[in-house]
């Protein structure tokens, strides 16, 4: 192996930020105000990408600035500014799907490196060589390919230019992301930032002089999802995707949850640190790190089209909407003399069982038996959000790690 793979995580605003530095991640992407394929997300503008970029930088993290939506006549004239500011700032990446949004970049930040986005569909050596002509440093691949297809671009292109893939996540029904269903539904364009995600409703059939009046088209009693994809999980086939030529493995998700976040870094940053200190290509990593992945909200995980060709497997989810077997129920801010100082994100009482994650760790259970609200005197539950508690527990946890408790069915 010549370099170690990076571990690159979604940071939606400053908590997920947080979230996927405390667990691991070797890099960040994240938006600013503008010109990001996440307009639900929280950005980090003006002095807010400044600092993102001093935490990231302060962990030994690296940052990538999303500017991968097809700006339009009007909106061009701002890039400049907004390169500007972005190279001002430190960023060590922008992410860009326009070719002419290249070029800029390379006259207003012309010392930051320029990886291609997913949306500009790159899907062979030739148009990945390309770019690196025109000046980029990565290419992050289409996920139509498989692994085969990942393997011949590596070696038909300049060992210099770096290939991002996506390993976790949800998978968007159409090619590469660039989708019009949105657009023509709800009038939100997918391709600007504001998808409404229709391929995750629940279809029937409508016949215009039954009022009305819907048809089923499955056999599903709540519809049918036909286009509804499973969630990516690529986190048992380290070893495959190292092989093929794999420099970043990439984590989707920037409008989800700094619990999602910190969950999945942490699994990936476990499974990669295993694969690396013993390579094999038998290399798997321990069921609990695997059980980790569905200890958050999912769809039904599928290994995307790594193995089977879209025309062969749709990986369609026809289940409809998330698995939601978790959920955190505070974030550990300190410990001092057998308590765990916390700030509550979901109700938890004196009684029930949690489960602790920090970094690294296999996670372990406690009852909560002594509980203090932030003036130390006892409470029964705590109820609200972000309050500061003190929990009684067995040892001690790093200041970032989770306490979660499963939900019922």
């Amino acid at each position: 192996m010549d370099k170690r793979p990076e571990l690159l995580s979604p940071a939606g605003d400053a908590e997920r930020l947080e979230a996927a530095l405390c667990f691991g991640a070797d890099a960040v992407y994240l938006g600013g105000e503008a010109f990001g394929m996440r307009a639900s997300a929280q950005s980090f503008g003006g002095e807010a990408l400044q600092k993102a970029v001093k935490t990231a930088h302060q962990a030994g993290a690296k940052v990538y600035l999303t500017c991968n939506t097809l700006p339009r006549n009007g909106e061009v004239e701002r890039l400049p500014a907004f390169l500007e500011h972005a190279a001002a700032c430190g960023v060590d990446a922008l992410i860009v799907a326009d070719v002419g949004v290249l070029r800029l970049c390379k006259t207003y930040a012309q010392d930051v490196p320029v990886h291609i986005s997913t949306q500009a569909g790159v899907v062979n050596f030739a148009a990945a060589r390309a770019f690196y002509e025109l000046g980029a440093s990565r290419v992050v691949l289409a996920r139509e390919l498989s692994l085969s297809e990942i393997a011949e671009i590596r070696q038909k292109t300049p060992s210099a230019l770096e290939l991002e893939c996506f390993v976790h996540g949800a998978m968007c029904v159409s090619f590469s992301g660039r989708c019009l269903l949105s657009n023509y539904l709800t009038g939100r364009d997918a391709n600007r930032g504001a998808c409404a995600q229709p391929c995750r409703w629940a279809f029937a059939l409508t016949e215009k002089s039954r009022d009305g009046q819907y048809f089923p088209i499955s056999e599903e009693p709540d519809g049918t999802y036909i286009l509804n994809s499973k969630d990516l999980r690529m986190i048992a086939h380290i070893p495959e995707l190292i092989a093929a030529g794999v420099d970043s493995f990439k984590i989707e998700g920037r409008a989800k949850s700094a619990y999602y976040t910190a969950v999945i870094t942490n699994a990936y940053r476990v499974a990669l640190d295993g694969y690396l200190q013993a390579p094999s290509p038998d290399y798997r990593p321990a069921p609990w790190v695997v059980a980790e992945t569905e200890k958050v909200s999912y769809r039904a995980y599928s290994t995307g089209f790594y193995f089977d060709a879209p025309e062969r497997e749709a990986n369609i989810d026809l289940a409809g909407g998330y698995r939601r077997p978790w959920e955190v129920s505070a974030v550990v801010r300190g410990y001092a003399d057998g308590y765990l100082f916390c700030e509550q994100r979901n109700k938890f009482s004196v009684g029930d069982t949690l489960e602790a994650l920090e970094r690294g760790k296999p996670p372990f259970s406690f009852t909560v038996g002594e509980l203090l609200d932030a003036d130390k005197n006892p409470i029964d539950a705590a109820p609200h959000p972000t309050e500061r508690v003190y929990i009684r527990a067995p040892r001690a946890l790093a200041p970032g790690s989770l306490l979660r408790k499963q939900v019922q069915p």
